[in-house]
């Protein structure tokens, strides 16, 4: 089975940046939980189908290493993937460049659950994630 991969665009806008033009930590989370929500979309977790069923994916865990900043009107590049899919949790990693000039901007990667809702329930992975995705070797770009 191919790795399901997700690229989006954002360009930077005066409300992702600080008082100096610099992109601002939580504008990189919110650039990642679009491409996210793209990607898990592709997988077959659609955000109508989501709040018909009552079920979601909920962050676990964050690990974001920040290697240069971009600042006010830059386009970056978000390019998302699934790592690997478990029992009870699922893992993706995201990359955002600057394509101008090829830089690195950051490097992230989450784990995630999948609950129902509201009662807060975890829940084990869809079958047919499993079934697709579950024989993914860990995978770094």
């Amino acid at each position: 089975m191919e790795r399901p991969t997700q690229l989006t665009t954002e360009q930077v806008m005066f409300f992702d940046t600080d008082c100096g033009g610099v992109v601002h930590n939580i504008a990189y989370l919110r650039f990642i939980e679009s491409n996210r929500t793209y990607l898990v979309e592709t997988m077959g977790m659609g955000l109508r189908q989501m709040a018909a069923d009552h079920i979601f994916p909920v962050l676990v865990r964050t690990e974001i290493d920040y290697k240069r900043p971009a600042g006010l009107g830059d386009k970056l590049q978000v390019e998302g993937w699934l790592e690997s899919v478990e029992r009870a949790r699922f893992l993706v990693a995201f990359r955002i460049t600057r394509p101008v000039d090829c830089q690195l901007i950051i490097e992230c990667r989450q784990v995630l659950a999948v609950v129902q809702m509201p009662v807060g329930r975890p829940m084990r992975m869809p079958a047919d994630w499993v079934e697709k995705y579950g024989s993914l070797a860990p995978q770094t770009r």
